[in-house]
């Protein structure tokens, strides 16, 4: 898989994937996939759920805010998003700060549509000096703060963590 960031002033800007989820534990599947790509060009897909697809996690819908029936009544099918994805992100890898979660959870979704995922998703840890990950926390917060964010939801998610990721490229050593 090809790493394509975006060159700034100070480094590379990965793109950063996030996803919400129907739950915490077993038998959970994606509800919203969110990117930001190394441009900033966001993309969210809320998501139908499949067939199969039946928990249902009362304390993950108070932590994003999407109830079954919108993501029923809104949502895309699983075929859509998995074919949209790979149309965006062919070929790169992507990164998560809930790396195993989503991995699997994106993997979900590819293996309920019989769809090979032409994408890699990895831990976004995996990019980060001992500088970064020392003010890490810190500049997250200042970042959540200033974009002022009011719904906890992928794409939003996804835009915190890259700016958070940008800002800390100009740490020394």
């Amino acid at each position: 898989m090809t790493d394509v960031r975006v060159r700034t002033r100070h480094g590379l800007i990965p793109t950063v994937l996030d996803v919400e989820a129907s739950g915490f534990g077993q038998g959970s599947y994606p509800l919203e996939i969110g990117l930001v790509l190394p441009d900033g060009t966001p993309h969210c897909f809320l998501i139908m759920p499949a067939r199969g697809w039946k928990a249902w996690d009362r304390e993950a819908e108070k932590v994003h805010g999407i109830s079954r029936e919108v993501v029923e009544t809104h949502g895309r099918p699983v075929e859509e998003v998995a074919w949209r994805l790979n149309g965006l992100l062919y070929g790169q890898t992507v990164y998560s700060d809930a790396w195993s979660f989503d991995m699997s959870w994106v993997g979900k979704l590819f293996d309920k549509v019989g769809m090979p995922q032409t994408f890699e998703v990895a831990a976004l840890s995996e990019l980060l000096s001992e500088a970064q990950q020392r003010v890490w926390d810190d500049t997250r917060r200042r970042v959540e703060h200033e974009l002022d964010l009011r719904r906890h939801r992928a794409s939003g998610d996804a835009r915190i963590l890259q700016e958070t990721y940008r800002r800390t490229l100009g740490v020394a050593a």
